[in-house]
C-alpha cells in the first residue's frame, strides 16, 4: 500500500474543476431541495435541472440518475474532513485514535450556518433514503469512497511504520463512526449542536468501535 508522507494533501483544482465541481454542487443541492420537498418518488430529472438551472444534457453528463445527483452534497462533508484531519500530522505521535476522535467532533460541530444548513440537508436526505433503496445506494457508496480516500490520510499520519491492518481498522471505524452517528441523529429531532448532536453522537460511537482495539496507539478515553 503506497502512501504520502505528507498526510496525503489533495492537488490542487484547474479552473475547469472548480467550475464543473461548483455546478455538480449545485445540481446536488437542487435534487436534494425537491427530495425533501416531494420524495424521490415525486422528483424527476427535469425537475432537478430545471430547479438547478441547467439543461437536461447537463444533468446527465454530470449523473446517471436523479439519486446519483446528491453524491456531491453527501461527500463535501467527509472531503473537508479528510483535509483538516491531514492538517493534524503533528499531533499524531500522541495516539492517532485522539486525533481521529478530536477531527471529527470539530468536522461535525457545526460551527457556522453553512456547516448547520450541511447536516440539515443530510438529514432530510438520509429520511427520503428510508423508502428509496436506490438513494441508500448512493450514502452507502459515498461512505465507501470516503473510507478508501481515509486510508491514505491514516496512513500518511501514521507513519511509515503503521501496520497496514491497524491503519485499514482506523479508517473503517471513523469512517463507520460517522454514518452510525448520520444515521441515528437523522432518526430524531435532536439539534445540530449540544446533546444527541452528530457530533457528540459519532464521538461516542468511535470510542465503541475502537475501544476494544488496539488501534495505531491507546483507545481514545481509555
Amino acid at each position: 500500500m503506497s502512501t504520502k508522507p505528507e498526510g496525503a494533501t489533495p492537488p490542487t483544482r484547474t479552473l475547469t474543476e472548480r467550475r464543473k465541481a461548483a455546478t455538480q454542487l449545485d445540481i446536488a443541492r437542487a435534487a436534494a431541495e425537491l427530495f425533501t420537498e416531494h420524495g424521490p418518488d415525486g422528483t424527476t430529472a427535469e425537475d432537478i435541472a430545471q430547479r438547478a438551472g441547467v439543461a437536461l444534457r447537463t444533468f446527465y453528463r454530470y449523473f446517471r440518475s436523479k439519486q446519483d445527483a446528491v453524491a456531491p452534497l453527501l461527500a463535501v462533508g467527509a472531503e473537508r474532513w479528510r483535509e483538516r484531519l491531514a492538517e493534524h500530522r503533528a499531533e499524531a505521535a500522541g495516539g492517532l485514535p485522539a486525533v481521529l476522535e478530536r477531527s471529527i467532533a470539530e468536522s461535525l460541530a457545526a460551527e457556522d450556518e453553512t456547516a448547520a444548513e450541511g447536516l440539515r440537508w443530510t438529514r432530510g436526505l438520509l429520511r427520503a433514503a428510508v423508502e428509496d433503496p436506490a438513494l441508500r445506494a448512493v450514502w452507502y457508496r459515498v461512505n465507501q469512497e470516503s473510507e478508501e480516500r481515509l486510508r491514505e490520510v491514516v496512513a500518511g499520519l501514521a507513519g511509515p511504520d503503521a501496520d497496514p491492518l491497524e491503519v485499514r481498522l482506523a479508517a473503517a471505524a471513523a469512517t463507520d463512526a460517522i454514518r452510525i452517528a448520520l444515521e441515528s441523529w437523522a432518526e430524531t429531532d435532536a439539534p445540530v449542536r449540544g446533546p444527541g448532536s452528530p457530533s457528540e453522537l459519532a464521538v461516542r460511537c468511535l470510542r465503541e468501535l475502537m475501544g476494544g482495539m488496539r488501534l495505531l496507539g491507546d483507545p481514545a478515553g481509555a
